[in-house]
């Protein structure tokens, strides 16, 4: 059977084709290219950590990184750990002592903070023994809770009567001037920027400056809670003539980390690592405290677990674009075969407008024996002849239009075969028809 189509309405379909192709292929790179943004629970005392993560995010959008952030500002770093352990948020700035991390992976550590336990000049507090029935303030209280009870544990500052009283930042200058309280605890990072509200809380000429107060135990405190480690603050690091302090002075660090979902992408991960590295390149000028950003430790038994992504890119192990897309280069040849195949196709039918829908020669062939064995009179023998012929004339006139038919040495065995067999049943008939007398 053939149906003729107009030459307007073959163009339309092929062009319909052609069209939701194209449109599928365009919706595909479209997506494949759009990029991923990633909510991040960010907020401090000071509002310093919101306006670094917004310039990193903006830095990201300038650069088109493949990963945007979405920043989802809050109070302090424990409400930032609370809002990424609901799972509010993708990402968050965290520090290692504060709130659930049990769902938390490093992506990087952003800075580290210092414990400063400092009195003020002329003090005759010099170590944490001297802190025996005084009150120390605590600037940022809430989320400094672990640290002094990591120290009240250590030193056994409950026995020695040791009061901790939570304060405001603007409070604080108050506190020490009244002697409302004898020392104060500061947890920020070591940068001009934290060392100078330090200083503005105390008077200080040459002959006197804050004494700053080691944590000699911090070693065994670092064994004991894997959040902080050991750490020396440099000789003149409030002040440098005459240096204040005038050596090196044991105390606790701990580091703010950018925290990612565990069930987030290696690959996004892997981007967002490599974009946040070359962003903090750009930015370190304007947000100094950016030059402490670094690799989380990614040793299997770490305190906060690496991020599979952020490891691949640590450890040089991203995938390159042949480990990605080698599949699809391999598979691409075979999908374009058979484009190649639908278009020559397509082609053939703007040139022939028809649709074929007809049996194979053969078949038509091999179905017309058990017809010749059957047959009962000399017409239906000469019907079947002529049939052959037809189906011979249909593969003559295909071979002319291109179609790939079959070969003459098959059709011609096929057919004499079928002779064979007709002038054997004319034999047969002939032996069964009465003589005529």
């Amino acid at each position: 059977m053939t149906v003729k189509l107009s030459i307007w309405l073959r163009i339309a379909v092929v062009a319909g084709l052609a069209i939701l192709a194209a449109a599928v292929s365009m919706f595909a790179y479209t997506w494949y290219v759009r990029p991923t943004t990633l909510s991040i629970a960010v907020g401090s005392l000071d509002g310093e950590a919101p306006r670094i993560a917004a310039a990193l995010a903006s830095r990201l959008a300038e650069t088109k990184a493949p990963v945007r952030l979405k920043i989802v500002q809050t109070a302090n770093a424990i409400e930032s750990a609370s809002a990424f352990s609901q799972g509010k948020t993708d990402l968050a700035v965290v520090r290692g002592d504060v709130g659930d991390l049990s769902k938390a992976q490093a992506v990087v550590i952003l800075t580290e903070a210092v414990a400063l336990l400092v009195a003020p000049p002329g003090s005759s507090i010099t170590d944490i023994a001297g802190l025996k029935r005084t009150t120390v303030g605590v600037v940022g209280g809430d989320t400094n809770q672990k640290i002094v009870s990591v120290l009240t544990k250590a030193y056994d500052l409950d026995r020695a009567n040791v009061v901790f009283k939570n304060l405001a930042p603007a409070a604080t200058r108050q506190a020490l001037e009244s002697k409302e309280v004898r020392a104060v605890l500061f947890v920020a990072p070591l940068t001009e920027k934290y060392l100078s509200l330090v200083r503005g809380l105390f008077p200080q000429n040459a002959k006197s400056a804050p004494i700053l107060i080691p944590i000699e135990n911090a070693g065994a405190i670092a064994e004991k809670e894997r959040a902080y480690a050991s750490f020396d603050i440099p000789k003149g690091a409030l002040r440098g003539s005459p240096p204040n302090p005038a050596d090196d002075v044991t105390t606790l660090k701990v580091s703010l980390y950018l925290v990612a979902r565990k069930s987030l992408d290696n690959d996004m991960i892997a981007s967002l690592t490599q974009a946040l590295t070359s962003a903090r390149r750009d930015l370190v000028g304007e947000f100094p405290v950016l030059a402490q950003f670094k690799a989380p430790d990614t040793d299997p038994g770490a305190y906060l677990p690496v991020h599979p992504g952020a490891a691949e890119f640590y450890n040089g192990s991203q995938q390159t674009f042949l480990d990605k897309w080698s599949n699809v280069i391999f598979l691409a040849p075979m999908a374009l075969g058979a484009l190649a195949s639908i278009l020559a196709a397509g082609w053939q039918f703007l040139r022939s407008g028809k649709l074929y829908a007809k049996p194979k020669a053969l078949d038509s062939l091999y179905a017309l024996a058990h017809r010749i064995r059957h047959a009962d009179k000399e017409s239906d023998l000469s019907e079947i002849e002529n049939e052959i012929d037809e189906v011979l004339r249909m593969q003559r006139a295909s071979a002319g239009e291109g179609e790939n038919p079959l070969d003459d040495a098959t059709l011609n065995v096929a057919a004499h075969r079928l002779e064979d067999l007709i002038h054997e049943r004319r034999a047969a008939l002939a032996r069964l028809s009465p003589s005529p007398r």
